[in-house]
């Protein structure tokens, strides 16, 4: 069900409580990346611009229910503060008399950011207590965090069930219209490609994915339990031995369902996994003393031919050791495929978005998703905790 959009509520002269997803990386007592704090501006300005007072609240790393002045959240409200051009007040308590007092000193359009909600071992808990106190310092909510919301916190998910009206901002509304389409409504032929390290990480969206998508693309170090399932050698390549059984039963089951699953045909291959190491060209078979660390030009070329005739793209996880100059031709491939192909393309998860970002063709996707987990999880067809606690539209 589509759900209830920050737009569709009257914030006027009202204190807004927003989720919002600061977890960004911190170099010397700075914002090393703001891309997170970017991400919300769409939702903070229109809140401002409505004259409502923000209360804007998020975790940052793992303190584990203590303290932490390296993970303290005032550089990102100096961040935020210099994005917007205007003052952003911070509170060093999340919940209590401070933060009341904090929130109570707010004029119409001011912003404030709290402290580390994970400083409080109740966020991760999702305890009643802590998120009654959390929805005591707002009149109405907002949540914009989509990374978060696959996880059942006090912040995501208790506190809403305090408020009359639980909202999405528009950062979530954009993940749940084009995750949607992917899950709901893929337009034909939809491709879904998948890499990264292991097949046990990706088992239900996988198994998700071949009841939906016409074409599976795998790459990455997963393709090499898919290979050796199928009888190849493999060399000394990432292999997920637990999982070998099972990567059999998914190549007979897209094989039942009558849709197409494509393994590399060819790879670049390297004596061990170095950063300075030379990509040496393999066929199907990986020499016992080799180790597969990116597709091969054959692999990429029929990739290539399955993404150019699609009307619906989705990728998560590269398709090699991309962070190696010599083994990011496969990636960047795929990249570059997707931003040429003209139907919708969706990309999702930590490493592909880095990857986008790096080939230059960011600017060219249809939706990079800001949430690994929490994208992989609705593309399997889970209840997020976060999203199912928000006001249906």
């Amino acid at each position: 069900m589509p759900k209830l959009s920050v737009d569709r509520i009257a914030v006027r002269d009202k204190t807004v409580l927003v989720r919002v997803d600061f977890n960004v990386p911190l170099a010397e007592g700075a914002v090393a990346d703001d891309t997170r704090i970017r991400a919300a501006l769409p939702t903070i300005r229109h809140l401002m611009a409505q004259g409502a007072r923000q209360v804007l609240m998020s975790h940052l790393g793992r303190p584990k229910g203590k303290a932490d002045p390296k993970l303290s959240l005032r550089p990102a409200a100096d961040c935020l503060a210099r994005l917007l051009g205007s003052p952003v007040a911070f509170s060093p308590a999340v919940i209590g008399e401070q933060a009341q007092a904090a929130v109570a000193a707010l004029r119409p359009g001011g912003v404030l950011l709290l402290e580390n909600l994970r400083f409080h071992p109740e966020e991760e808990k999702n305890d009643p207590a802590f998120a009654k106190a959390l929805a005591a310092l707002g009149d109405a909510y907002v949540s914009d965090a989509f990374g978060t919301v696959h996880r059942a916190h006090a912040s995501t998910e208790g506190v809403a069930h305090y408020f009359q009206q639980a909202a999405c901002g528009f950062l979530i509304a954009r993940e749940l219209e084009f995750l949607g389409k992917a899950l709901e409504a893929p337009e034909s032929p939809y491709v879904a490609i998948l890499g990264g390290a292991k097949v046990g990480d990706k088992i239900a969206v996988i198994r998700s994915l071949l009841q939906r998508a016409d074409t599976l693309l795998i790459g990455g170090g997963m393709a090499y339990t898919f290979l050796k399932a199928q009888g190849h050698g493999v060399g000394t390549s990432l292999l997920d031995e637990p999982h070998l059984e099972l990567a059999g039963e998914l190549l007979a089951e897209a094989k039942g369902l009558g849709k197409t699953l494509l393994l590399p045909q060819d790879h670049l291959v390297a004596a061990a996994l170095d950063k300075a190491a030379r990509a040496e060209p393999s066929g199907l078979e990986i020499p016992r003393e080799r180790m597969g660390l990116d597709i091969g030009p054959a692999t990429v070329a029929a990739y290539k031919v399955q993404i150019a005739r699609a009307r619906m793209v989705v990728w998560n996880g590269p398709m090699g050791v991309f962070e190696f100059p010599a083994f990011r031709e496969g990636t960047f491939a795929v990249a570059h495929a997707m931003a040429d192909c003209g139907g919708v393309t969706i990309v999702g998860g930590g490493d592909s978005v880095a990857a986008v970002n790096q080939a230059g063709v960011a600017d060219r996707i249809s939706h990079i998703s800001t949430g690994g987990g929490a994208s992989l999880e609705f593309l399997e067809g889970r209840t997020l905790p976060g999203i199912a606690a928000l006001t249906e539209a």
